[in-house]
């Protein structure tokens, strides 16, 4: 996620509570949204996916290998 991208969702929604804005912001702001989501929805798969439980017995499982069980 680059910070420019997150400067501009926030300049934007700044100008939408200070002015109102146009329909072509409200477009643009609909896209740089949606692409905030999808980056941070994949970063966020990324993270569980090396995430480890440790079980009592001292067993170790990845995450995925518990979903894929179930």
């Amino acid at each position: 996620m680059t910070q420019d991208l997150i400067e501009k969702i926030n300049a934007l929604a700044k100008k939408k509570r200070e002015e109102g804005l146009s329909e072509e912001e409200q477009k643009l702001q609909k896209e740089l949204y949606k692409e905030y989501l999808t980056q941070f929805r994949s970063g966020f798969k990324q993270q569980l996916n090396n995430v480890d439980v440790k079980f009592p017995d001292g067993k170790v499982v990845p995450l995925t290998e518990l979903n894929k069980k179930k």
